[in-house]
């Protein structure tokens, strides 16, 4: 608006009627396209191969920091994550969309997936 523009204090009528305020016009409405909300979904465990026997075990992600003992060998080591004691191929989250359980190659660790089981957009943290 003109900055030489003056109303009425009670009224807010214009009192000079030479400037007058401008129209503002509304933009048209133009639909966007539906954006897919990705969910940041924790790790919930690892997939590790057993230093001794060299089968794959299924370790909760709490139990790092600990010993654990091999089901197959009763062989125990320590599971640690950082820095990686043992091999972890895989890790497994459970799908916050479809509440199915995924198993995910280590290297999707990070990244943004789609759940195969329902396509929902996940990001595995």
């Amino acid at each position: 608006m003109p900055a030489n523009l003056v109303r009425c204090v009670s009224c807010r009528a214009l009192l000079n009627p030479d400037l007058s305020p401008r129209e503002i016009l509304a933009p048209e409405f133009i639909p966007l396209p539906e954006v897919e909300a990705v969910i940041d979904t924790p790790i919930a465990g690892y997939f590790v191969t057993c230093p001794k026997c060299q089968k794959e075990l299924r370790i909760h992600s709490r139990y790092d920091g600990q010993h654990v003992a091999c089901k197959f060998c009763n062989g125990q080591f320590p599971f640690k994550l950082q820095p990686p004691s043992v091999q972890t191929p895989a890790f497994f989250a459970d799908c916050p969309h479809c509440k199915k359980e995924l198993r995910a190659a280590r290297k999707y660790a990070g990244a943004k997936v789609a759940c195969k089981f329902c396509e929902g957009a996940i990001h595995f943290v």
